[in-house]
Parts: C-alpha cells; structure tokens; sequence
C-alpha cells in the first residue's frame, strides 16, 4: 500500500502539479468575485434599508414602496420578453437541427451568433426609430378593439414605446442565447433514440415530440434561464425606449410604463448623491438576489430531470 503510494506521488509530474493548482485557482476567481460583488452591495444598501424614508428617491413610505415598482417593471419587462422569444427560438432550433438543409442550417446558424453579437444600444435606437414607429398603429387598433381588456386599456401611447415595446426589443436580444444553446442540445440527441421513432412509424415532428424534446428538455430550461437572466439585467434599451416613471401598471400600450431596476439605475445613477447612491446600490442588491433565485431554480429543475432521467 504505501509502495503503490509512493510511486503514485513519483510519476505526478511538475507540469500537471502547476496545470492542477492553477486550474483550483481558475475555478476559485469566480467564487472570491461573486463574494466580493455580494459584500459591497449589502455594505452599501444597509444605509438605504435604515434611512428615513423621507430621505430617500421621490420620498416614498418605505424602501420596499420605492423598489416594488421596479421590480415590478423588472420581473414584467423581462416576462413578456421571454414569453415572446421562446417559442421562436424553439422553432428556429429545430429548423436548423432536423429540418434545414445544410447549407441553410450553417448560414442560419452563424447569422443567429452574429446577432448575439450586436451592442444592446444598436437594438435599442432600432426600438426608437423603426419598432416604435411601426408598431403604434398596432396599439392604436388594439385599444380601440380590445381595450376591455386590462392588458390593452386605453388611450394607446402615440410614440408607440411602451413595456411592450420593450419586451419585444428584449425578446430579439435573447433570441440568438436561446436559440443557440437549444440547436445545440437538439443536434445532441442520440441518433438511435430517433431513428427507433421513425422506425416505428413516426412522423418527423412525432419523432420530435417522443425523441428530441425529452432529451432537451434540460438544456431548454437552462437556455430559457440565461435569456431570462439578461433581460432582467438589460439597461440600455429600457433607459431609451421607455420614459422614466415608478409605476405598476399592467397596460401593454399605454404612454404611462414601469420602469426596472436596471433602467432606473442608469438613468438616476449620474445625478444620485449621498443616501440616493446608497439607494441605487439597495436595487441593484435585490436584482442581484432575484437573478441569484432564479438561476438556483433553474440548476435544481435542471439536476431533477437529469436524476429523473437516469433512474428511468
């Protein structure tokens, strides 16, 4: 036993002790980071939490009555965004993955990583000057004929740039995230669990169902996660499309918008001084704490379909 160690501890060579311990060092950066960004957002927000309200940003009752808000906004904003993009990038994945040619497929696939590629204040003057434009007569159509319906309650807003807006602008953003990690988790799918469906006599798109969304269906959940995790972080495009204001509000085209977290802080930050920093950083602590949530949601939805999926 102690013959086999010490050979063992013999042929470890310098090189792979260097590559080991620098590899620990690597893994560990990003543990002592994310301490020290949490350590000086809860140093910095203590003094919003303690502080008179009255003090505070537009003097609300409470700090939770001035954040409720835009997290409202927040949560609202990056909702829409991923409700209008998922299905999208779902079909775009499996046309590339099972349905396009090959040459289709490569093309589609770079322009889809060219597109994550683009700064987010290209989408946002595109929402300004094109979407906004375009979609106000949409609005206008939908308050006029469905606006018994709290989503689309008049008057529609004449610029057209609205939470819907924003949710659309956001939706094209997280498109290529989403889209690229579903194609490669789809293309990932063994080949003899589809052609067992086929076999069977499936159809293409009944193969897909018994075959190909199963197996992904973990790696969809984490691609919904990481769009879901930008949009909520995502500054530029709300602070240009959206006017600033600290309401809650449902109305999809109306001219009065919440705002969110991110929003708010690149818009209020420059001009922020004493307890008005201290309660900035405070907002940026709960979006950081909300991201946080909804990524450990995502790792044990994640972990339980791989476990379940081994058992079976």
């Amino acid at each position: 036993m102690t013959t086999s160690s010490a050979v063992r501890k013999a042929t470890i060579r310098p090189a792979d002790r260097i590559f080991s311990t620098s590899t620990v060092v690597a893994g560990s950066l990003i543990l002592v980071a994310l301490a020290a960004v949490a350590i000086f957002l809860v140093a910095q927000s203590i003094p919003a939490f303690v502080a008179d309200p009255a003090t505070l940003p537009t003097a609300p009752s409470s700090f939770w009555a001035y954040v409720g808000p835009l997290l409202f906004g927040t949560v609202w904003a990056a909702a829409l965004a991923l409700l209008l993009a998922m299905p999208v990038a779902l079909g775009i994945a499996l046309f590339i993955s099972h349905y396009a040619p090959r040459r289709v497929a490569q093309t589609l696939g770079y322009v889809i990583d060219l597109l994550a590629a683009v700064p987010s204040v290209v989408f946002g003057l595109w929402g300004i000057k094109v979407l906004a434009p375009a979609v106000t007569p949409l609005y206008a159509w939908l308050t006029d004929n469905l606006g018994w319906i709290p989503l689309f309650t008049p008057p529609a807003s004449g610029t057209g740039r609205t939470i819907l807006t924003v949710g659309i602008v956001l939706a094209v953003m997280i498109l290529p995230i989403i889209t690229a990690i579903c194609r490669e988790v789809f293309l990932q799918t063994p080949v003899l669990h589809e052609e067992a469906a086929l076999a069977l006599g499936a159809t293409r798109w009944e193969m897909i169902q018994m075959a190909v969304l199963p197996f992904g269906r973990p790696g969809i959940i984490s691609a919904a996660m990481l769009g879901l995790g930008r949009a909520l972080g995502e500054t530029m495009v709300v602070a240009m499309v959206l006017s600033p204001a600290i309401v809650v509000s449902f109305v999809l085209t109306g001219s009065v918008n919440p705002n969110t977290i991110a929003g708010n802080i690149a818009l209020s930050f420059p001009e922020a001084h004493d307890i008005g920093v201290n309660t900035l950083i405070a907002t940026g602590l709960i979006l950081f704490v909300i991201t946080l949530v909804i990524n450990s949601i995502a790792r044990i939805i994640v972990n339980r379909r791989k476990a379940f999926s081994g058992a079976n």
